[in-house]
């Protein structure tokens, strides 16, 4: 039975990271938000899920991962779903590799820890924009970086 007030599902979107408990408290704000969520463990799990016909509208994709790390994962998930909007979230405040996540076609880069309210305006926003540009195209946009807590 549905909740009274509740929204419907609004989004799909795959959270890929190699922390389970990051998974977990991601899926939790997400589902909160009424989003319906999927995960992943490594940046080639993500492009396995992606394969096999999972079309998230939103990616939350963690900067450092073993083996695969997200910029990369990111280049080859545009070979894939290049509509997807990508959100970038690590602990890594480096302006070299915020840069260069904008330039492969990242939306908005969220600084870990990641607090309910960036991660849904992070959302939200992605959701408002057009269909996402092919990565040459992103070149003199401007990414959308949100602190985590103690940057404010």
């Amino acid at each position: 039975m549905a909740y009274a007030g509740r929204n419907p599902l609004k989004a799909t979107v795959l959270v890929v990271d190699d922390s389970p408990e990051i998974q977990r408290y991601l899926r939790v704000l997400l589902e909160l938000d009424s989003y319906q969520v999927e995960t992943a463990s490594s940046g080639r799990e993500a492009l396995h899920v992606l394969r096999c016909g999972f079309n998230p509208e939103v990616v939350l994709l963690d900067l450092q991962m073993p083996g695969m790390d997200g910029l990369e994962t990111l280049r080859r998930l545009r070979e894939y779903r290049s509509q997807a909007k990508v959100i970038m979230c690590s602990g890594v405040d480096d302006p070299d590799k915020i840069r260069e996540a904008g330039s492969l076609g990242a939306h908005a880069y969220l600084m870990k820890p990641i607090q309910h309210l960036y991660l849904s305006a992070a959302v939200e926003r992605c959701l408002a924009e057009g269909p996402a540009k092919r990565p040459a195209e992103y070149l003199g946009t401007q990414l959308f970086v949100l602190p985590s807590p103690g940057v404010l």
